[in-house]
């Protein structure tokens, strides 16, 4: 009931999204300082990214902007300071559309409601993910691994961050169209799970080309596929999923930009233009690549026809696994 009705009030949230967003002109918007929040730890991908947005946009603007990291609580306590924030246009969150979906549909009793209280202003860049196997595996290619696997049923071990992340739900989704069963071994960050699974720990991960591709060169990973509609330039020896022969399987993070409900819809448009002008860049989107990312901006609307597709494929995947939150 609590993934259905979740669904159902996004569909309705998004068809008054427009009447949600508020009026004002604000022509002279941004007249001070503009806070983003980030609910991930400092140092870790998704603070860098930020500021190289917040970089351009105070040059543009003329006014500071702030990126603010407030961790814990698997992105909750960031999250609602935004949702509790004034919906004045100089607050904003920045964290994965799958990290915002995952926990609207896994935790009953959040302090803000995901759908009603943020209002979708851009998406600025996406992240796939590579399947790579610790060498001791005896297979070079997707097929290889599947068959290796389903011989195997639960005798493979994964890593993955937090209760019911896109780590596990990512993961969980592969074994579900691969027809394989794995054992999944849960760790606090992405580092350890990684070392673990170059020691040999671990036999099977799922990791971003940025954290995979120095294990991947010095050949203590094979890097069999990648997620997403075209190889890495970075790494094109690796094959998409659909080449490797499992279409329609995706595995990424959408970084997005929310405001709370109720923001002028005239400073959303007005931010959200800017982010796009600042993806197009030439220089942004080779910074991106320097990370393992690809430029991608959306529109408000087209960034909550993201977030509800997400939903969707999240809760058919909850279901289907019969997944519970662990805690």
């Amino acid at each position: 009931m609590h993934i259905k009705g979740t669904l159902s009030r996004f569909i309705a949230a998004m068809a008054l999204m427009a009447l949600a967003a508020g009026a004002g002109a604000q022509t002279n918007y941004p007249a001070k300082a503009v806070r983003f929040v980030v609910p991930y730890a400092a140092g870790g991908s998704v603070e860098p990214l930020v500021r190289l947005f917040t970089v351009k946009l105070g040059e543009r603007f003329g006014q500071a902007m702030t990126v603010d990291p407030r961790p814990g609580g698997n992105t909750i306590i960031g999250t609602e300071i935004v949702a509790k924030s004034a919906p004045d246009g100089y607050t904003f969150l920045v964290m994965t559309i799958q990290n915002h979906v995952i926990n609207a549909l896994l935790i009953r009793k959040l302090p803000y409601d995901s759908v009603k209280d943020f209002a979708p202003v851009a998406t600025v860049s996406t992240s796939d993910y590579m399947l790579v196997l610790h060498p001791s595996v005896p297979a070079d290619t997707l097929k290889a691994f599947i068959a290796f696997a389903r011989a195997r049923p639960g005798q493979l071990n994964y890593g993955s961050v937090g209760s019911l992340g896109i780590s596990q739900l990512g993961t969980e989704s592969f074994s579900q169209m691969a027809g394989i069963k794995m054992q999944r071994v849960p760790y606090k960050g992405s580092a350890p799970a990684l070392i673990d699974l170059a020691s040999g720990e671990l036999q099977v991960g799922f990791n971003t080309p940025i954290s995979a591709m120095p294990h991947v060169r010095s050949k203590r990973l094979k890097p069999i596929a990648i997620s997403g509609e075209q190889r890495l330039a970075a790494l094109g020896e690796v094959p998409t999923f659909r080449e490797a022969g499992l279409p329609g399987f995706e595995m990424r993070v959408t970084y997005a930009v929310l405001a709370p409900s109720g923001t002028p819809k005239a400073a959303i448009d007005k931010l959200s233009a800017e982010f796009g002008r600042i993806v197009a860049l030439p220089e942004t989107r080779e910074r991106l690549a320097q990370r393992g990312m690809l430029p991608l901006y959306s529109t408000p609307e087209q960034t909550a026809s993201q977030l509800q597709a997400n939903l969707a494929k999240y809760a058919k995947v909850i279901q289907s696994g019969n997944l519970q939150l662990e805690k």
